[in-house]
């Protein structure tokens, strides 16, 4: 299903602005600056989205 696998790239792309994001974060001139996301949170939640949507569009075909 390609519909599957292009939701799975789309997540892939979120994980990887999100790993940019945190880097970008720790390495901050400011360590008391306080950001409102938890780009690590956010990074995982991609990547086992990305590996469901694989793993179902793999399932399916």
């Amino acid at each position: 299903m390609p519909v599957m696998f292009g939701c799975a790239g789309g997540t892939l792309l979120l994980a990887l602005i999100a790993a940019l994001a945190d880097r970008r974060r720790r390495l901050r001139d400011d360590p008391d600056r306080v950001g409102w996301v938890d780009w690590r949170t956010v990074q995982m939640a991609a990547l086992l989205a990305t590996i469901l949507l694989v793993s179902l569009g793999l399932h399916t075909r």
